[in-house]
């Protein structure tokens, strides 16, 4: 018989410990990062902790059915799911149902209820200049604003930081009803300035344009003065309302919140479009005193357009220095220039909080969407029920594995005491992981992950009766255990590696293709895929090598699953030498 080859093999062999101690330390430290964490066992998606899923349903505006496309579809999607994760919310889920609806799956969490309200407010974002605006109750209340300025250039000290101070106030005066007239006249002169184009798309059809032009902007700018005096933004009916159906290029009445005071707004028609702001995040200035503050980044022509309304804007007094960012016809911040914006970046810095600061820049960076949409369904899955979906898939996974124990135990007898703990770490490892992942890269393990898992138990299972299948060969050939051992290994390593790879191709493809839950149920695959052959090489053959050497297994008792009697093995093979070659008497 041939003796194992010596070389790294041969060491590793001699040296079983080793591997065994490396899995052992990873585990304890892969443990410990886990607790230190503070998160000990894995998130769960909405389909297990309960959560909210929205229907949305895209509706096409007059002369534009055609705008609801697979193109604007996708776009939709990806802003979206940009948007929810954006707040750290976990697996949350966005896709496509039919050509017009789009499913939003939004676990329960910490910041669910804010996903909820952004995910909801569909319309396209725009940059209005401010033309007036005062606190919706009538009197001069402070409501600073927060300031706008050149990313190489610090903020103006004179301009009003955003709940900086509540000495600056918006424009206004004591008396309600004065206020809103001269702040309507105001912006009635503002518009009858402006481009006569903006004012009415019919003044542009007459056949005497200046004069047909010039009489269609005063009538606009009246009738925007009697919206902006009538307009009550302390009622939550027109909060949401006021000015989500105007169009980009018409002036427009408003309503905002600051510090907890709504605002409403006369609104000039849309400078830039959401589309053209590249990025925005929220970032801390640690070098003053601003704090949280918003960076924005826009594209090319989108940073021209910024430069010239902010020059323009910065030739003005308060509040008509001011332009308001809208999301869905509402101002959700109204920063004041004091100097042309050029460069193609901005920051808009004020008193923020981190929350307060996230949120805006995940609506100047997700804000426009190509499409809007209308909310047909709201459905809520509770806690309970998604306990009682994790309860079953426990039970499903307990009963998997126990026949996977029940079969070795069976057909492999002693040999079991090799597979049960190597199934024990993998599923450890399997179950930390899972719990560090959470925190790190959002995964959240819902009922097809849990499906995956528990296909795992046989994928592992099978990695172990590939390896003692080949250890029964090399016993039925005649030859002892320990030599079997070595022989079956690379063999047996060989068939592993092949169908793990199989298994985690295939496990990569879903992954790719596929959207929603089954991506976890792919993602769990071929994490345990990965884990099983860690197992293997690390634990499982290590420990065999060991319990070779004991005497149990090592003289094939009738429980070791290893009896050469019971496998039918041959007689064992022995060393023979070959006869001496006879001695020729001449030569002698």
């Amino acid at each position: 018989m041939a003796a194992p080859k010596r070389g790294r093999s041969a060491s590793a062999q001699s040296k079983p410990w080793r591997s065994l101690a490396l899995i052992l330390i990873a585990i304890v430290a892969l443990t410990g990062g886990m607790f230190a964490s503070g998160h000990n066992t894995p998130r769960l998606g909405i389909d297990l902790a309960g959560g909210t899923s929205i229907t949305l349903r895209a509706v096409a505006q007059p002369g534009e059915a055609s705008s609801i496309n697979k193109t604007n579809m996708d776009t939709a999607v990806d802003i979206m799911n940009r948007r929810v994760n954006g707040l750290g919310v976990s697996e949350a889920e966005v896709q496509t149902q039919g050509s017009k609806n789009i499913i939003v799956n939004i676990p329960k969490g910490t910041n669910s209820e804010e996903a909820r309200q952004q995910v909801g407010t569909t319309a396209k974002l725009y940059f209005r200049p401010v033309l007036a605006t005062e606190a919706s109750t009538g009197a001069a209340t402070a409501s600073p604003s927060p300031s706008a300025s050149g990313s190489t250039s610090s903020t103006p000290s004179s301009t009003p930081s955003s709940k900086a101070s509540a000495s600056s106030s918006k424009t206004g005066s004591a008396t309600p009803t004065a206020t809103a007239t001269s702040q309507g006249r105001a912006a009635s002169d503002a518009l009858k300035a402006d481009s006569t184009s903006s004012a009415s798309p019919s003044a542009s059809a007459s056949a005497t344009p200046s004069a047909n032009s010039s009489a269609a902007a005063t009538a606009a700018a009246a009738k925007l003065e009697a919206q902006y005096t009538a307009l009550d933004c302390s009622k939550k009916s027109v909060q949401n309302t006021a000015g989500k159906n105007a169009k980009a290029e018409d002036a427009t009445v408003a309503c905002g919140q600051v510090s907890g005071v709504w605002y409403k707004y006369v609104l000039g028609p849309a400078a830039v479009d959401g589309t053209d702001v590249k990025k925005a995040a929220a970032v801390l200035n640690t070098t003053t005193a601003a704090g949280w503050q918003v960076t924005m980044d826009f594209t090319g022509k989108g940073g021209d357009k910024f430069a010239k309304v902010t020059g323009e804007l910065a030739k003005n007094t308060a509040p008509q220095n001011e332009f308001g960012i809208v999301l869905d016809g509402q101002v959700v911040s109204s920063p004041s220039v004091a100097s042309s914006i050029t460069g193609g970046s901005a920051e808009i810095s004020g008193s923020f909080t981190q929350e307060e600061a996230q949120s805006l820049a995940n609506m100047l960076s997700y804000g426009a969407l190509p499409l809007t949409f209308k909310t047909d369904s709201v459905t809520t899955v509770t806690a309970a029920l998604g306990g009682e979906q994790l309860h079953a898939g426990l039970i499903a996974g307990a009963i998997g594995l126990a026949l996977v124990v029940i079969y070795l135990l069976i057909f492999y007898r002693g040999l079991s005491v090799i597979a049960i703990p190597s199934l024990l770490v993998s599923a450890i490892l399997t179950y930390v992981i899972m719990a560090l992942l959470g925190p790190g890269i959002g995964f959240a393990l819902n009922l097809p992950a849990v499906c995956g898992a528990i296909v795992a138990i046989g994928i592992t299972a099978d990695s172990f009766i590939v390896f003692f299948e080949r250890i029964r060969d090399e016993i039925r050939e005649g030859r002892s255990l320990r030599p079997s051992v070595e022989r079956a290994w690379p063999r047996a390593r060989r068939t592993i590696l092949v169908s793990d790879f199989v298994s985690f191709l295939a496990a990569a493809v879903l992954f790719i293709v596929t959207v929603g839950k089954v991506q976890g149920f792919a993602f769990t695959l071929g994490l345990t895929t990965v884990l099983d052959v860690v197992v293997v090489f690390l634990f499982t053959k290590p420990l065999m090598t060991i319990l070779a050497r004991r005497k149990f297994f090592a003289d094939g008792h009738k429980w070791s699953g290893i009896d050469p009697k019971a496998l039918g093995a041959k007689p064992p093979l022995r060393r023979t030498r070959r006869p001496s070659a006879p001695v020729d008497p001449k030569e002698a």
